[in-house]
């Protein structure tokens, strides 16, 4: 009796956990089906954020990653960046510098448009009383040795500043993008590359 019994719950054991596994299999197709799915080239880059990516880079015919961090350093010391951050194994740069984000001119439009609001007798004229006071700007380079046949340290550059109104509080927040930006930070850097390797 007891050999029929557990040859009769065997078959039962499988059949069990066989309809448990199609169960899971089941549940797993339903909850994968249930997620959109990612479109095709959502993980491509953009043309702008090609370009962008371009202006932000440049190529040095360098081996020297920590050369190229040292005059990375130095240069945005020299533009009055303090370094808050430096991870040479990494080959990351972070500084910042706070300055005076006063302009004559936005000071000007924000006090006119207010005495227009106040003499047409709105109660949230003192709303426009408002303009940049003080501003953090933000760096942050990140040196790699590039993948190409020739070699060399690819740097990458970026710069934010956060803009702080007359009133507290973050204003806005931008990204800086001008193509001038770039140029005179790399041609500042190519010339201290040039007297780091000169030793002057």
């Amino acid at each position: 009796m007891l050999g029929l019994t557990s040859r009769q719950e065997g078959p039962s054991r499988r059949v069990l956990r066989l309809s448990r596994g199609c169960l899971i299999a089941g549940l797993v197709a339903l909850v994968a089906c249930s997620y959109p799915q990612v479109p095709q080239g959502a993980l491509q880059l953009t043309p702008e954020s090609l370009a962008k990516r371009q202006r932000q880079t440049r190529l040095f015919a360098t081996n020297d990653e920590a050369l190229v961090l040292d005059a990375s350093t130095s240069v945005l010391q020299d533009l009055g960046f303090h370094i808050d951050e430096s991870e040479k194994p990494l080959g990351l740069v972070v500084g910042s510098k706070q300055r005076s984000a006063k302009d004559p001119a936005e000071i000007t439009v924000a006090v006119v448009l207010f005495i227009l609001a106040a003499a047409a007798g709105s109660s949230e004229a003192d709303k426009l009383l408002i303009w940049g006071e003080e501003q953090k700007m933000r760096t942050c380079i990140v040196a790699r040795r590039s993948n190409q046949a020739g070699g060399g340290i690819a740097v990458r550059v970026t710069f934010q500043r956060e803009v702080f109104s007359n009133k507290g509080g973050v204003w806005r927040r931008e990204e800086l993008d001008e193509p001038e930006i770039f140029q005179e930070f790399f041609a500042k850097l190519a010339k201290a590359l040039f007297l780091e390797a000169q030793q002057i």
